[in-house]
Order: C-alpha cells, then sequence, then structure tokens
C-alpha cells in the first residue's frame, strides 16, 4: 500500500481540541501520515462545533473551499458536533463528503475508513446510544507541555440552549483507574499541567467498583508526583461542590482557577434555560470560592439575548458581573441551535438588539479585567512558559490563575524558556493580559 496522508482541522472548544489529538494518534496508527494543507492530503477531516451562530452554514462554506483548494481524488469527512447534529443531511448539501461521523464513533474510525477505501461512497458514524468514552493510548498531543485529559462525555441537563445532549449523548464517566494510568503516564513522559475535561466535569461518577465522585478523581490526580498543575473545566453550578474549593485550598498542585458558567444574573431567564439554579445560589457558591485560603480566579459563560430577555433582566446580568468580578468572561449572543427547547420560546430578540447587549456587556467586563489585572502589578507570579513571540521580543505563559503574561528576559538570557516555571515581575497591565520582565 502506498503513502496515505491526512489534513484534520478543528474548531471549536478544548473538548474539540482534544478529540482531533486522539483522533490524530488513531490514523497515524493506521499508517496515515498528517499534512500541513488540504492540497498535499488524500484524507481531509474537518472536526466541527455547533455551539456558535451559524455553525451549520460556516462548516458548509469551509467544506466548498475545501473541494475548491484541494483538488480532485480526495475523501473529505465531517467529524463532531455540527456531523453529529446534520447527519447525513451533509451527504445531500455538500455531496463530495464520504464521512460524517460524531465523537461517540471516534473509536470506530478505522472500520470506517476501511469501507471507504472498499469503494462505500457514504459511510456515517452517529451513533449515541453508548456506554463508551472515547479513550486511546494513541493520543497525539499538540502541546509539549500541557495535556487534556478526557473524564467525562455528554450532558444530562438539557439546557434550553444547549446543543450537547444531541451531538455529544448522555454522560458517560470514564473509570477511574484508566484516567490515573493516562495521568501516571503524562507525568512520566514531562507532562507537568494537566487539564481534566467533560461537558460537566462536577457530574463525574467513577463507574468502577472504586465509586469515585469528582472531587476524590481530583485529589488522587493532584497527587501524582512531577505534576506542577491541575486543571478542570467546564463545571455546571448545579453539582459545584464545597468540597471542590477544599480540595484547591489544601493542594497547591489544583490551580488557582475555576470556571463557573452564569449564563444569565435573571432568575427569570435562568429558569427559562432550565439551569436549575437561582442566582442566589450561584452566588453562595462564588462566597465560598472567594472565602477560600488562597485566592481563586473566577471565570464565566454568559449568553446575552435569551429569548423573553427584557431590559430589566439585562441590567441584572450587569450588576452580577459587578457583584462578582469576574477575572474573565466568555460572552455569546443567544443563537438558536437545532433540536434545542429554546426554539420553541417566544420572545426572540432582533440580532441587532442582541449585538447591542453584547457590546454593553463586553465593555463593562473590559473595564472590570483592567481593574483586576492592574492589582496585579508590582507583584511577583509564576508563570509557565508556553511560546516566545519574535514579533514582541517577548515571552508568552500563564499563571496558576490562568491569567496571560508577557515578558522580557535581561539581555544575558539566552536560552529558551518554553515550558519551565519562572518568576516575572509584574509592570503593566491590561484588560486581556500582564506584561513583566523576567525576575532575578
Amino acid at each position: 500500500m502506498g503513502r496515505k496522508t491526512f489534513y484534520l482541522e478543528t474548531f471549536g472548544c478544548q473538548m474539540n481540541v482534544h478529540d482531533s489529538e486522539k483522533v490524530v494518534g488513531t490514523l497515524l496508527a493506521q499508517g496515515y501520515e498528517q499534512v500541513d494543507s488540504p492540497e498535499e492530503a488524500d484524507l481531509i477531516l474537518y472536526n466541527t462545533c455547533s455551539v456558535r451562530e451559524k455553525a451549520e452554514q460556516k462548516v458548509y462554506s469551509r467544506l466548498q473551499q475545501f473541494r475548491r483548494e484541494a483538488g480532485a481524488g480526495k475523501v473529505f469527512g465531517v467529524l463532531g458536533c455540527v456531523a453529529q447534529q446534520e447527519g447525513e443531511r451533509i451527504f445531500e448539501r455538500a455531496p463530495h463528503v464520504a464521512l460524517v461521523c460524531g465523537s461517540a464513533s471516534y473509536r470506530r474510525l478505522p472500520e470506517l475508513l476501511a469501507r471507504i477505501e472498499a469503494g462505500e461512497r457514504r459511510v456515517t458514524g452517529l451513533e449515541l446510544d453508548t456506554d463508551e468514552t472515547f479513550e486511546t493510548p494513541l493520543t497525539r498531543r499538540d502541546n509539549p507541555y500541557r495535556a487534556y485529559v478526557t473524564i467525562i462525555e455528554g450532558c444530562d441537563k438539557h439546557c434550553t440552549f444547549c446543543v450537547v445532549p444531541f451531538t455529544r449523548g448522555r454522560e458517560r464517566s470514564r473509570p477511574s483507574e484508566s484516567i490515573m494510568r493516562e495521568v501516571r503516564d503524562l507525568a512520566a513522559a514531562g507532562y507537568t499541567e494537566i487539564q481534566l475535561l467533560g461537558q460537566n466535569v462536577s457530574s463525574y461518577r467513577d463507574p468502577s467498583p472504586a465509586g469515585w465522585d469528582f472531587v476524590t478523581l481530583l485529589e488522587q490526580v493532584a497527587r501524582v508526583p512531577g505534576l506542577r498543575r491541575v486543571r478542570f473545566t467546564t463545571s455546571h453550578p448545579r453539582e459545584f461542590d464545597r468540597r471542590i474549593v477544599r480540595a484547591i485550598e489544601e493542594n497547591p498542585v489544583l490551580a488557582n482557577h475555576v470556571h463557573l458558567p452564569v449564563q444569565s444574573g435573571s432568575d427569570r431567564v435562568l429558569e427559562r434555560m432550565q439551569r436549575q439554579y437561582t442566582r442566589a445560589e450561584y452566588l453562595e457558591k462564588i462566597e465560598w470560592i472567594k472565602s477560600a485560603r488562597r485566592p481563586i480566579a473566577i471565570s464565566t459563560d454568559i449568553i446575552v439575548g435569551f429569548p423573553g430577555e427584557t431590559e430589566e433582566d439585562f441590567q441584572q446580568t450587569l450588576s452580577l458581573l459587578d457583584e462578582v468580578g469576574y477575572d474573565s468572561v466568555f460572552s455569546f449572543k443567544y443563537s438558536p441551535r437545532p433540536n434545542t427547547a429554546a426554539l420553541t420560546l417566544d420572545g426572540h430578540l432582533p440580532d441587532e438588539e442582541k449585538g447591542r447587549r453584547l457590546a454593553i456587556l463586553q465593555e463593562k467586563q473590559r473595564a472590570i479585567q483592567l481593574r483586576r489585572n492592574s492589582q496585579w502589578i508590582g507583584r511577583t507570579v509564576e508563570v509557565l512558559v508556553e511560546s516566545f513571540n519574535p514579533g514582541t521580543g517577548q515571552w508568552v505563559g500563564r499563571t496558576s490563575e490562568n491569567r496571560v503574561v508577557n515578558f522580557t528576559c535581561p539581555e544575558g538570557v539566552k536560552e529558551s524558556l518554553a515550558g519551565r516555571y519562572v518568576h516575572v515581575h509584574v509592570t503593566r497591565a491590561g484588560p486581556n493580559s500582564l506584561a513583566g520582565e523576567l525576575a532575578a
């Protein structure tokens, strides 16, 4: 058999990025070689995300671009959430596509590709009714310092705006032994930062006889020799447990950062979203974090312009920004997603109004972040160095709180700092990052 090449492009969240690492590892083990452009590839894969606005249109547009760029004789495949959501409709709208595969079927990729090689024109992997999570020792890691580890897939929450239950299925937790083996192997290979991933990590329930919950898993991962930082994302506020905060307090390896998506500051909107908590209940959990023995950065997700959101509801979200003082916010305009209950709600807002509210919220949060980041000026922080930016002459890294730090070195420092933990004296602050100099 001759040389087999593939090109993979990824769009979306950290789960998608990590899924792509697994797909790459699986294909390499099958004898494929990864290339840098669609033109060079025999197999062109697009790992998609269905969360953002107009996701389907963007996927179809990109598939047409791939076809023009790559030329004839290629095999095209669509992976991920849009693949699961659109299913066989993709074949109708993009007839050059041969493979449509959702994340729950990635284990079957070798079999699916073999069927295409045998002459089948349209092959799908769209099963969601599975107890398996996609795990493989063949993962090809793209970051040499931070590694992602999936601990749970899918979600049982059915928030009215969210497509995840329809694209990734119900919750399936990995056995703790499998997770710990992967973490120990990563630490032995030199990785010092691990990020535990799941649509809702705090729902983790070990299916093995050990029966660990998320806090127990977190504590055990943080004890693995060689690890310096352990992160996790995403937690649903409903299951966010005070014990998580205590675990962070007690083990300095657990990073000083919690991502706790709130989505709205209005109880009325939260109820329409079926988020299963009130503003007061959410703020109680924020108070647990703020009362911790060491400072813990807090980030969140917010949707503006949800169907029926009034100006008063929006003002309540703005007031929540002031009350919490988030270190960072991922904010989005509500966009209708297929199969979700929010499609049937009344009160859908014009796009212009959603855009107006988003701009106001982002400007407010920008000022909050500038104020919070400015408090770090004059302090020395520990940074895991990730890369060098030749355009600015600065090294780039992150603190335990997940703040980006750009810093310079004295003239005499010539060696690479990538992958090292260094101390940086902060001299300046912007809304999205800190700047400073390598501390002596």
